[in-house]
């Protein structure tokens, strides 16, 4: 399988583009970061390529999709993992902050389907976007308003995606709490947040039971598992949306 992984420089990304190339699919690695993506490719394998691309920019959307469909003969696969999640008020949030969201979280992920969209037909491909609970399976997390907003336009654009060309099997991947993989497969989710702001609102999100702040969390290996098996499912069926929450351990 020929599989475009966009957000592979780290977090999620990475650790799902890394292990689809150690299970033998030819993969294409996407992110601003291109030396991170070196790194990742050699991890990867022989057949995954790294290509530089910003999702904000439609020309580098573009560029970056044709350099990946020539380099692996075509595109069977994309998963999209780009996100920002900025913390803030809601009344604190700048518009400069909902261009940032809205750009990485939405319209990058549009603009790389566009591209990508007559590679996944000819396949009868597939195309897996990475969402949070957040965005519809869980009250407001206070604080993360600008990014709960931006993942719930994400899975309502997946499913225009999914209405207006069904030959491609289009999937929204809700996550709950990970931390994703280690070194740099770990998320930097919060690494730009405020520490006394996330201070604040911490507390808040275990108050109203959101989160166990690292207490139970997804493994990210099972993470992989479920991407792999939407990829593999088949052409004859497809999963418009999966759920994947944390459990508490085997006691």
């Amino acid at each position: 399988m020929r599989t475009v992984v966009v957000g592979a420089s780290s977090g999620l990304g990475r650790c799902i583009g890394v292990a689809l190339g150690q299970r033998g699919q030819r993969v294409a690695l996407l992110a601003r970061r291109k030396e991170r993506l070196d790194e990742a490719a050699t991890e990867a394998g022989a057949d995954t390529v790294a290509i530089a691309c910003d999702v904000t920019d439609e020309t580098s959307c573009a560029t970056a999709i044709d350099e990946a469909a020539r380099a692996l003969g075509g595109i069977d696969a994309l998963i999209y993992t780009a996100a920002v999640g900025p913390l803030a008020h809601i009344e604190d949030v700048t518009a400069q902050t909902w261009r940032q969201a809205f750009d990485t979280n939405v319209v990058g992920a549009s603009l790389v389907t566009a591209a990508a969209l007559p590679h996944l037909a000819r396949a009868h491909g597939v195309a897996v976007y990475l969402s949070s609970v957040s965005a519809s399976h869980t009250p407001v997390w206070p604080g993360l308003g600008a990014y709960i907003t931006t993942k719930a336009a994400l899975e309502k654009l997946v499913e225009v995606w999914h209405a207006e060309h069904p030959a491609v099997a289009f999937t929204c991947l809700v996550i709950g709490d990970t931390v994703g993989g280690e070194g740099a497969g770990a998320t930097e989710f919060a690494n730009n947040w405020d520490p006394r702001l996330a201070a604040e609102v911490m507390p808040k999100w275990l108050e109203l039971g959101l989160s166990t702040l690292g207490g139970t969390l997804v493994d990210v290996d099972q993470i992989i598992d479920v991407v792999h098996n939407v990829l593999t499912l088949g052409a004859t069926a497809s999963i418009p949306s999966v759920l994947v929450t944390p459990r508490p351990p085997a006691k």
